[in-house]
């Protein structure tokens, strides 16, 4: 296992970190005894970053670690939670859940704690609820020991919120399709410019990169004379970033642990030549043909004066069409455009007007009303009240 130190307070982290999002599950429920077995081996081969929230597995996640980190394991490892800032009303409410948090987990402190999934207008009402003040209340007393936040908005927000506190460590979605999307590249080189922690999600965007690969795409991947996987080529075109810190995996496979762990004892930094990266962006250009809409996040059309968020219904729509998982798909439009996650407003394909101000703006001239059209045709069925309530249950839990 390779390890990197995070630049404000020295901690070496593996490179790989397990993600408790996407956890082993039998009859829809946590496989405690598979899944604990796979934590406990992938800690005993290395890893030290186990990443967790209060929504995961509906709630079930952060309960499930306290348990599956026993006999001795909570101590070799740093545990990271988040503060699900989309349902707090009352600055109370984060001291609530921070000790409920800590109950769940059968810790007193919590190593790596972030403010969970940030946009700019949730930040704004963070602030204002004194969530700062927080933080440092909950360093001092020792219940967090790092502050972060988690990040899912423009990369002009994302900056407005690093340089607001001085935070330890960030967590950001990044991988060769998301260089220009949320905080991106340039969110990820600002970030280590002011000496953040850098914690990748979605390396694999949920798996789109690696399950199933298109025909066309592994045509691509097998001109390399050096061959490897999918997932690994994924992997170490993010650990070629010297700035990034821990690339966290969704581990709930074994051969998918076994083949992590491989890569995260061979991955350094800058060590992908250059015929090497432009194999990869030739990658990226072909799942961008295959992608229907092949938006790329650039949020240019942002704001549409009718509240769409139409980057959020581009990408689950374009996701959809490379996975084939209309489950995760409609899970994920109500509650990403539709406002459950983040707390805020809808933005659904169904609220376009067509007054055309996106299409002025867009660099890859798209023709955007009629793609949202298509978006809501999709997703916008007499079944989007039962996914809104599904939704709910999932990300709103407490």
């Amino acid at each position: 296992m390779l390890y990197r130190k995070v630049p404000k307070n020295g901690d070496e982290l593996s490179i790989l970190g397990f993600g408790c999002m996407r956890l082993a599950v039998r009859d829809e429920k946590i496989d405690e005894e598979r899944a604990t077995r796979q934590v406990r081996y992938a800690i005993d081969h290395g890893v030290n970053y186990i990443d967790t929230a209060w929504p995961y597995h509906m709630g079930e996640s952060e309960p499930f670690l306290g348990r599956a980190l026993a006999d001795e394991y909570r101590e070799k490892i740093k545990l990271a939670t988040k503060l699900p800032s989309w349902t707090i009303k009352r600055k109370e409410d984060m001291d609530r859940i921070l000790n409920s948090q800590l109950e769940r987990l059968k810790t007193d402190h919590i190593d790596y704690y972030l403010v969970h999934g940030l946009v700019g207008l949730l930040w704004d009402k963070m602030e204002k609820l004194e969530v700062l003040d927080f933080l440092d209340r909950a360093k001092s007393d020792g219940r967090i020991i790092n502050a972060g936040f988690s990040f899912h908005g423009s990369s002009e927000d994302f900056k407005r919120i690093v340089d607001a506190y001085p935070w330890t460590f960030c967590q950001i979605q990044y991988n060769f399709l998301d260089e220009e999307n949320q905080a991106g590249t340039e969110g990820l080189e600002y970030a280590a410019s002011k000496n953040l922690g850098i914690i990748i999600m979605e390396p694999l965007r949920g798996g789109k990169l690696t399950n199933p690969v298109p025909p066309e795409v592994q045509e691509t991947w097998n001109e390399a004379p050096v061959k490897r996987t999918p997932a690994e080529w994924a992997l170490r075109w993010i650990w070629n970033r010297p700035e990034v810190t821990v690339v966290l995996s969704g581990m709930n496979e074994e051969s998918h642990i076994e083949e992590n762990l491989k890569i995260a004892s061979e991955a350094y930094p800058n060590s992908l030549t250059d015929a090497e990266l432009q194999l990869v962006n030739k990658v990226e250009q072909k799942y961008r043909q295959l992608m229907k809409i092949g938006c790329t996040g650039c949020r240019y059309c942002m704001p549409c004066p009718s509240g769409v968020d139409i980057p959020s219904c581009f990408e689950i729509f374009d996701n959809f069409y490379l996975s084939g998982n209309e489950r995760e798909a409609k899970l994920m439009y109500v509650s990403k455009p539709g406002g459950i996650i983040r707390g805020d407003v809808p933005g659904y394909a169904s609220q376009c007007v067509q007054c055309g101000q996106c299409v002025e703006k867009c660099p890859q001239h798209l023709d955007i009303p009629s793609l949202l059209e298509a978006v809501k045709e999709k997703f916008e069925g007499k079944d989007l009240r039962g996914w809104k309530i599904f939704a709910k249950k999932t990300f709103r839990k407490e």
